[in-house]
């Protein structure tokens, strides 16, 4: 996803679960260049230290409901969530 949102996905055990209520909402930008991020076509790369951040909130987390995650330019950027164990924020 090069921009958009991710909606209602479950944290079980510090992994995303997408179900059906999970909701993908695609931001698509008609005014300049939509094309997918150049790692996409590499066997192997370093992430981000957004991803590598989102992951490790996730284990944080544990168990949850990320009400959205929002996307730039292939970037997880902002994420809302409720922690179902308060002590795992």
């Amino acid at each position: 996803m090069g921009f958009g949102e991710i909606a209602a996905f479950v944290v079980r055990d510090g992994e995303p679960v997408i179900t059906p209520e999970t909701e993908i909402f695609l931001d698509v930008k008609l005014d300049g260049d939509d094309s997918p991020r150049p790692e996409l076509d590499l066997s192997d790369f370093v992430l981000s230290r957004e991803v590598m951040r989102l992951f490790a909130k996730l284990d944080t987390i544990r168990s949850g409901v990320v009400k959205h995650l929002e996307v730039r330019a292939g970037i997880p950027r902002r994420m809302v969530f409720k922690a179902i164990d308060p002590m795992h924020r």
